[in-house]
């Protein structure tokens, strides 16, 4: 018995759609740090270990859920004339927030990452996706929205780190004490030898990290050149047809 598909299938499979699109979005597509090219400073300022790097994405990543559904649930209250300076209060707060309880419970890597932290106030991804997104959409929407486009960045920031680490001083996961404690120094990884003394210097500087993100960008074009080729050349290709079956 053949049976149709009810409303409810069909309104699920969307959602599905559309949720897979934001994650999409956010990760890949419209990668705030390789393709919106937004929030640099910080990209190119603490990049220079993974630590520093997937630390500060992770906070920036839990400041953009927070207002993106803070925003999405108080966007039928705000005036649209004074939305931003009432969207900057909210990021503000929740920074402010983020920033104290690092203070508190890894005071050595609040240390290290000093005023980038509070910088997360103005930091063009937050606000953008508080202004373009969560101001029209939904609360779980624009929490995923702000998750996925924070996660994007963290994942920016942990290969760049890994880069510049790696090539900068021979090691990875370089601080891991600042967040585990002194259980973290047994996962540095030493590619070069300590006592060898490595450094090179230029990729531990601003100049390296913008060669790094110039090499991370050209990467992620090849690869979606490359990918968009291999779509066209599958489309060009004729339906395959099926094969008559042998006489019995």
């Amino acid at each position: 018995m053949l049976t149709t598909p009810s409303p409810a299938d069909g309104s699920a499979n969307v959602d599905k759609a559309r949720w897979r699109k934001i994650a999409t979005d956010g990760l890949w597509k419209q990668n705030p740090g390789v393709v919106q090219l937004l929030g640099l400073c910080p990209v190119l300022a603490i990049s220079s270990t993974v630590i520093n790097g997937v630390s500060l994405g992770l906070a920036t990543a839990l400041v953009t859920a927070l207002s993106g559904a803070t925003v999405a649930a108080l966007r039928h209250f705000i005036p649209n004339e004074i939305r931003n300076p009432v969207f900057i209060m909210i990021i503000a707060a929740l920074v402010t927030c983020v920033d104290m309880a690092t203070n508190a419970y890894l005071h050595g890597l609040y240390g290290v990452l000093g005023i980038f932290i509070p910088l997360i106030t103005t930091n063009c991804i937050v606000l953008a996706r508080a202004e373009a997104f969560a101001s029209k959409n939904p609360v779980c929407e624009s929490a995923l929205d702000g998750l996925a486009m924070g996660l994007g960045l963290t994942l920016v920031l942990a290969v760049l780190g890994a880069l510049r680490e790696l090539i900068g001083r021979g090691t990875l996961f370089s601080g891991a004490e600042l967040v585990f404690g002194d259980a973290g120094r047994a996962l540095v990884l030493h590619i070069v030898p300590a006592e060898a003394n490595y450094q090179f210097l230029i990729a531990l500087l601003p100049p390296g990290a913008f060669l790094g993100l110039g090499f991370l960008i050209a990467a992620k074009n090849a690869f979606d050149a490359k990918s968009g080729h291999r779509a066209l050349l599958r489309l060009a290709q004729p339906p395959a047809h099926p094969k008559p079956e042998a006489a019995r």
